[in-house]
């Protein structure tokens, strides 16, 4: 199907439309336009938990520029402290 193309469909008795297999296993927007107009857009969906990632700017630059890194393969020249880590934890626990 091309960028314009259209094509006539039936809607069932129960309100649900057939897209094609284009669509299969896809999530949709649908979209009530007034006038009888529908729109049906492909979308991707975020997790709520991880929405803040993309509402921060700093964030979301910070954790880009590290994939573009790793993806490159480059990588810190030294591990984190785990001794150092672990003797801080201590230092912080609640008794």
């Amino acid at each position: 199907m091309g960028k314009h193309a259209s094509l006539t469909r039936n809607v069932d008795s129960k309100g649900r439309l057939t897209l094609g297999e284009s669509f299969a296993n896809r999530t949709v927007i649908v979209e009530e336009r007034g006038g009888g107009e529908v729109w049906v857009c492909l979308a991707r969906v975020i997790p709520e938990r991880e929405a803040w990632l993309y509402e921060d700017e700093q964030a979301e630059a910070s954790v880009r520029l590290g994939l573009n890194q790793a993806r490159k393969g480059k990588f810190a020249p030294k591990g984190p402290d785990l001794k150092a880590a672990a003797r801080l934890a201590d230092q912080l626990r609640d008794d």
